[in-house]
């Protein structure tokens, strides 16, 4: 008699799911990845007869995890050069991980304003607001009561509703200003870009020191769409093979720009309300590009 296939791990089962948590919470790619090994070290550990919830057990081992590192990040962020911007989430446009993702997308502009949160606060926004976790294991993940969970999820959605300019439009209307900023900026249109930007546009580039990249905001249509077509001219030029494509970044259309085939020179995220780009955030520190193709 054939024996019955053996059940799936609950780790690998979650595993997805989990890394999607880790890198919520953290923004770093990276350091998610490290999470995930040594939440896979403590699973492979404990006895599985006494986890009742396994998916339940492993969010809180994650979570814990990065609740202590984030104390020390946010340390670590203070003295980085310039402005910190999380780990560009890239996939293809409708491809399969895409889609896998959109349920939980959280886009880097919503990411980056919640560096500005506390640990619990980000945690308790990430597991409920996010993946739908409930206040009492949320509670029982930093050591909180429920009602104490529930507020700190109120307060960190205000926060980050209050903190940035974020899209408000279908993905459709996104992918046309996106397409309509990448023309512009490919033709040296000053005017074609002007029309695109919202006049209080802000443009965020985080270069880390590693590459040049503007250690402050810049704020404005006329001076980001200069800055851009001055960037662009200097990218472009005559024998050039720099490219672009579009991409989805953090769930939301963006583009990839390459310096040459292969070789990932930035990553933008555009944020559109009313038909009109609010806020930029570009990556280019090629620490926090090795994960994209």
């Amino acid at each position: 008699m054939d024996e019955a296939p053996a059940a799936p791990d609950a780790f690998e089962s979650n595993r997805r799911y989990l890394g999607s948590v880790a890198y919520r919470l953290l923004g770093s790619l990276t350091d998610a990845e490290d999470v995930l090994q040594e939440a896979w070290l403590r699973w492979r550990a404990v006895d599985r007869q006494q986890v009742a919830e396994p998916r339940a057990y492993l969010t809180t081992v994650v979570t814990r995890l990065c609740y202590d590192q984030l104390g020390s990040a946010r340390a670590r962020r203070e003295a980085y050069f310039g402005e910190w911007l999380p780990e560009p989430a890239v996939a293809e446009e409708d491809s399969p991980a895409h889609r896998a993702e959109l349920g939980e997308s959280v886009s880097l502009a919503i990411l980056a304003v919640m560096e500005q949160l506390t640990p619990a606060e980000r945690a308790a926004f990430v597991l409920h607001d996010v993946f739908a976790v409930g206040f009492d294991e949320i509670a029982a993940s930093l050591d909180r009561t429920p009602d104490a969970a529930r507020q700190l999820a109120s307060r960190a959605r205000r926060r980050v509703r209050d903190g940035g300019r974020h899209s408000t439009v279908d993905p459709a209307e996104h992918r046309q200003v996106v397409h309509a900023f990448a023309a512009a900026t490919t033709n040296g249109d000053l005017e074609g870009l002007l029309a695109v930007l919202d006049p209080e546009v802000v443009w965020h580039s985080d270069g880390g020191g590693v590459v040049s990249a503007g250690a402050r905001p810049v704020y404005g249509a006329d001076k980001v769409a200069r800055l851009i077509l001055g960037l662009t001219a200097r990218a472009f030029v005559p024998g050039s093979t720099a490219s672009f494509a579009f991409a989805r970044v953090n769930g939301e259309p963006g583009m990839v720009f390459y310096e040459a085939p292969g070789r990932v020179g930035g990553v933008l995220a555009l944020s559109v309300r009313e038909g009109r780009i609010t806020e930029a955030h570009i990556v280019v520190n090629p620490e926090k590009l090795t994960h994209v193709v």
